[in-house]
């Protein structure tokens, strides 16, 4: 069913508590939640749901400020929830008017809101969080002619892959769906790939590489035999085990060299990237392309892309999802090496940055020197917007999360911009409107 609105009392109520006289309303999550046009989300989500089917979905202001509040503050799903009991300014935040005191959902409710919702939709959250930035004068159209783009991995939340361990896990699913689809077998292996992978490991620690990969054998072996009784079995088996036994049979046939090579079983659309890092030299997920503004680094686009694709095959996506979001084209992209060759963009110069200094202006060289600034920006969704290891599933999952992390990069910089603002407000008096120069390194001290 339709979801129903987050309720809302004309009277008082003498038995609850009411938010307003629990909180500050100059906090900036305060400020920050009547800048949204929460009613946008109503309207293009609302279309998803289905009239007078099942029971009423859940409010969809709280499930998008949920989701604001999660990769904003860097909280797994079961925290967020548990967070939004004990704290009334995430209440607030989500449009409720009375503390609330028991659990306005579970936390699977989440997932299931987020696949129906999708990664187009998660571009909508993305999309607002500039439109409010844009209401309060912080982006303007000046700052978006000039924007820079670059790549980087996102890593997915994965044990590193080995040959044996992922021939043990491979053997300990196939032996569970086949006793799941009623499938016996002669010998489950189970109990002797644990014993493998176990020696195995103790050979690998202690530098014995010859009795290692004879248990990496043993492990491959013990999968093939598998691998052929559940084939000559396959009449009694569903769809859920044919497509796993076509990863078993990727897995057994693969070789050290191979490409598109299975590095997860339960992530399977996992890639081996290698970015040239001497600390970490191979990682295992898909690429993220992200357009930042030069001067203020606001997050106008950013989205997973699978496939490991050449980064200047992908400039011009990421200049269209930023034309979408803002609403204006930038009119110049300054990109490093990794972009040479990439392909024309009617309105917009390509900038990359193999100039040298006495071929460029003064005042384009400075616009040169700040393309490095998208480095830290990639820091910071790592480490605090749950960029660094995704737990959604699937290739949807992976464009999902990294649209998340962009809407939560960009709250942290709304409220900051609040935070800034009563600050300003505090030594030059309320009437002072608010600029982007708040931005600024310098952070204007109470008098």
């Amino acid at each position: 069913m339709k979801p129903k609105k987050v309720e809302s009392i004309g009277q008082r109520d003498l038995f609850r508590s009411r938010l307003e006289q629990m909180i500050n309303r100059k906090h900036p999550l305060c400020r920050l939640a009547g800048e949204i046009e929460w009613g946008v989300f109503e309207e293009e989500f609302g279309v998803l749901y289905v009239e007078k089917v099942g029971r009423p979905g859940l409010p969809i202001r709280l499930m998008v400020g949920l989701q604001y509040l999660k990769y904003t503050y860097n909280e797994s799903d079961e925290s967020v929830v548990e967070r939004f009991l004990e704290n009334p300014y995430w209440q607030y935040f989500c449009g409720y008017e009375y503390f609330q005191h028991e659990f306005p959902l579970d936390a699977s409710s989440l997932v299931r809101w987020r696949n129906r919702v999708g990664a187009e939709g998660m571009e909508k959250l993305l999309k607002e969080t500039i439109e409010s930035a844009k209401r309060k004068k912080l982006v303007r159209e000046q700052e978006v002619k000039r924007v820079n783009v670059d790549t980087t991995v996102q890593e997915k939340a994965i044990a590193f892959p080995t040959d044996a361990r992922l021939y043990y896990k491979m053997v300990q699913k196939l032996v569970k769906k086949a006793k799941e689809a009623g499938i016996g077998l002669r010998q489950s292996y189970r109990c002797l790939s644990k014993k493998a992978l176990a020696r195995q490991g103790r050979y690998a620690h202690a530098k014995q590489m010859k009795r290692a990969k004879k248990e990496t054998r043993k492990l491959k072996t013990y999968l093939g035999r598998l691998l052929r009784e559940i084939k000559r079995k396959s009449e009694q088996a569903n769809e859920k085990v044919h497509e796993l036994l076509e990863l078993g049979k990727q897995l057994y046939r693969q070789k050290r060299e191979d490409k598109g090579k299975l590095y997860s079983i339960h992530a399977p659309e996992v890639e081996c990237i290698s970015k040239g890092k001497a600390h970490k030299r191979y990682e295992f997920g898909c690429k993220v392309r992200m357009v930042t503004t030069s001067k203020g680094n606001w997050i106008l686009g950013i989205d997973a892309i699978h496939g490991n694709p050449y980064d200047g095959h992908t400039l011009k996506a990421s200049i269209e999802q930023a034309t979408k979001i803002a609403g204006w084209q930038p009119k110049e992209a300054y990109c490093d090496k990794g972009y040479r060759g990439s392909e024309t963009i009617e309105g917009t110069t390509i900038q990359l940055t193999n100039r040298k200094k006495k071929s460029v202006s003064r005042w384009g060289w400075k616009w040169f020197k700040r393309r490095s600034a998208i480095e830290p920006i990639f820091g910071h969704l790592k480490s605090d917007n749950k960029l660094e290891h995704n737990h959604l599933k699937g290739k949807e999952g992976d464009r999902i999360n990294a649209i998340l992390a962009g809407c939560g990069f960009n709250m942290r910089k709304l409220l900051r911009a609040f935070f800034l603002l009563i600050i300003y407000w505090l030594k030059f008096g309320r009437d002072t409107e608010m600029n982007s120069h708040l931005f600024t390194k310098t952070v204007i001290p109470v008098s």
